[in-house]
């Protein structure tokens, strides 16, 4: 009888301190995943200078998707006129996957060949500058024409811990860390939201740059807007490392249990 108080005595003490450890950890994984967790939660507004947003410029290999309209539209027809082009791996969508791309390809030397209208100086130049040097160029074969120029090929890869991974192709050119991550079906529960890896090519060489979704100061990043192939990588945490050794012990286990039960089936045969 004195065993049975002791042993009771003895959960008594320890099971308030394991609910404690339970309840605290949960508390710490909870706070790891919530966005911007700096943030008071009373906080109504918190004030944050926006980050500057600076328009991309037309690079060699850009894809772009002009349109050149006028009152009469039978008229442009040749100079819209585009070529179809194999996008390796892009998706607007969690479909991935190749995907053929209509528009216009900036050669090496930053030119584009428009039929009609024959070879225009687009690289360095946004989609608005060169909206304005195709009208000049259109405007020697048209009455007040109207240009419209975007990216085409707009691309934006999002790997590691999210929902779906894949190579995205935007029609906005003002994409942010969260839109990208909203494709991806943002991140599971094992991303690390505090380590997240952006790798940006700039003037040919790779810059990889730590941001971290938990810190609001992000909203002020250069790096919170992204540019034409940038590629986000999402860690996995403690807990995806954990869990994948978890079962790969339990199949370590399963393969023994059986591996002992035909040597122990052999040896009584």
């Amino acid at each position: 009888m004195k065993k049975i108080n002791t042993i009771k005595h003895y959960w008594q003490l320890v099971l308030p301190f394991c609910l404690l450890l339970a309840l605290m950890n949960s508390c710490a994984v909870t706070k790891k995943t919530v966005y911007f967790n700096d943030l008071s939660p009373d906080t109504l507004v918190a004030s944050r200078i926006a980050a500057k947003f600076e328009e991309p410029r037309i690079q060699p290999d850009d894809i772009l998707s002009i349109q050149v309209t006028t009152i009469d539209p039978q008229s442009t027809q040749i100079v819209n006129q585009t070529m179809a082009i194999q996008a390796i791996g892009a998706s607007s969508s969690s479909n991935t996957g190749n995907q053929m791309i209509s528009g216009f390809v900036i050669d090496k030397e930053g030119f584009v060949q428009l039929n009609l209208l024959g070879k225009v100086k687009l690289g360095g130049l946004t989609t608005f500058e060169a909206r304005r040097e195709i009208e000049v160029q259109a405007l020697k074969y048209y009455n007040n024409p109207t240009v419209q120029v975007r990216f085409a090929n707009y691309k934006i890869t999002v790997l590691g811990e999210v929902n779906r991974p894949a190579t995205y192709t935007v029609p906005n050119e003002k994409v942010t860390i969260f839109d990208a991550l909203g494709l991806a079906g943002d991140l599971t529960i094992h991303g690390r939201r505090e380590n997240i890896l952006l790798v940006r090519e700039e003037q040919g060489a790779n810059e990889l740059v730590r941001l971290n979704l938990n810190d609001s100061k992000l909203l002020q990043s250069p790096y919170f807007y992204l540019k034409q192939g940038d590629v986000i990588y999402v860690e996995p945490g403690r807990s995806k490392v954990a869990q994948t050794n978890a079962q790969r012990t339990q199949l370590i286990a399963i393969a023994s249990s059986l591996i002992s039960l035909l040597v122990t089936l052999a040896v009584r045969l």
